[in-house]
């Protein structure tokens, strides 16, 4: 069975467990998106939905945002580590929205990825997530899983996800991602990971994991 075929199975497998997927960061429209997963950066989902709405209370656009003290955002946001490049980078972000786009998120990776603190796999999840643009975060988890079963031996979350765009359709990237972090979650973490118990690992993990 080559990557492809392999791919096919495995895609079968998560639509069959996991055919809908909500974003997991609780958000109401892409710049609150945006915040969350800059927030989510070294941090659980679970730890951002907690401390994400105390924030978005006494902010949830760019125009309040950026007239918040620095520190007033540090206090709140502090439990998602990194607190002080986090909260200068949301201030200053903030800012260069209003400035520069009108309040708005852009659309495109490239005006994303300009933004302090965001990254490409935060500029890929609000391009895909809040615009509906085909794209493929990956982050630690999905790289780990996407060893595990045999769809890349990429060294770094760069070619893994240009192995998994070449593997999968890009009408499925944006639904796909969200999969996989769910089935990691459920089957197949990083620690305590029975391969035996795992739906895809059993089948198609490799030998070596």
């Amino acid at each position: 069975m080559n990557k492809k075929e392999k791919a096919k199975h495995i895609q079968a497998i998560l639509d069959e467990l996991f055919p809908e997927v909500p974003i997991p960061l609780i958000h109401q429209d892409a710049y609150t998106l945006l915040i969350a997963v800059l927030l989510s950066a070294q941090c659980t989902d679970e730890r951002v939905n907690k401390v994400s709405p105390q924030l978005f209370q006494l902010a949830n656009n760019p125009f309040d945002m950026s007239k918040l003290d620095i520190t007033q955002i540090e206090s709140i946001i502090k439990p998602c580590g990194l607190y002080q490049n986090k909260a200068k980078a949301i201030s200053q972000l903030s800012t260069i929205l209003i400035e520069k786009y009108g309040g708005h998120v852009p659309n495109t990776l490239e005006e994303l990825e300009a933004l302090p603190g965001v990254g490409h796999k935060t500029a890929s999840v609000v391009v895909s997530q809040a615009f509906g643009e085909p794209a493929f975060p990956v982050d630690t988890h999905i790289h780990r899983l996407a060893y595990r079963w045999g769809l890349s031996s990429g060294k770094n979350v760069v070619q893994t996800e240009i192995d998994l765009k070449h593997l999968f359709h890009i009408t499925t990237w944006n639904k796909l991602h969200l999969q996989i972090i769910y089935f990691g979650r459920k089957y197949c973490p990083a620690k305590a990971h029975v391969k035996a118990d795992c739906p895809i690992c059993s089948l198609y993990g490799r030998k070596d994991v």
